[in-house]
């Protein structure tokens, strides 16, 4: 199946953060505020689309530059030039150092995946989530758009969630916002994959 990552670290979103620069996109002002003291002020570059044999890879490691990309769809991940449409945003996304019995529970982590559900405007149709002893929850939230999944390692203070959509209507910002609330991480990371890319789909 071909697909697209974007791969970007949110250690670089609190450096902006704290250095006082404002951005329109304040969402992302909000959600990263703590982080480093030393901004990198080296002229911005867009994101790079590479195709290859029907794989699009977009790299971006630049924080201004990744969030007027974003900013352009609010519902959803947008295109560039050079970049095709497809059925489907699948949006992973690491947490890292959380606040550990966040983590522990399965009532506690299906409220917060099904709260990053609802908030986004998703359809939630039904959800599932396991309590392992010692350690560890998972679970999935099936959504009309798809389904957000969740595996937890509150021993490491570390989730990995899966936040997969389409249709243009869901507000993943919203989810996310819900997962900085609830689990409190100190670091996150996103890997953004686009499943199911027309050319491929139609062929």
């Amino acid at each position: 199946m071909a697909n697209t990552f974007i791969l970007v670290s949110s250690a670089a979103f609190g450096a902006l953060a704290t250095s006082g620069l404002r951005y329109k996109f304040n969402f992302w002002d909000r959600l990263f505020r703590p982080a480093q003291s030393h901004v990198d002020r080296a002229v911005a570059e867009p994101p790079r689309v590479v195709n290859d044999g029907g794989w699009t890879t977009i790299y971006c490691d630049d924080v201004a530059s990744f969030c007027e990309w974003l900013g352009k769809d609010e519902e959803g991940i947008p295109t560039r030039p050079g970049e095709q449409p497809s059925l489907g945003s699948h949006l992973l996304v690491e947490l890292y150092g959380c606040h550990g019995p966040a983590l522990e529970t399965e009532q506690s982590v299906g409220d917060t995946m099904r709260e990053a559900a609802l908030e986004s405007k998703a359809t939630v149709v039904e959800q599932s989530f396991h309590e392992f002893k010692p350690y560890g929850v998972s679970g999935a939230v099936i959504i009309q758009e798809s389904h957000y999944t969740i595996h937890t390692w509150p021993e490491h203070r570390y989730a990995a969630v899966d936040l997969f959509y389409c249709g243009g209507t869901v507000l993943v910002h919203k989810a996310i916002e819900v997962l900085n609330t609830r689990f409190e991480p100190e670091r996150i990371k996103f890997l953004i994959v686009r499943r199911g890319l027309e050319s491929e789909v139609t062929r």
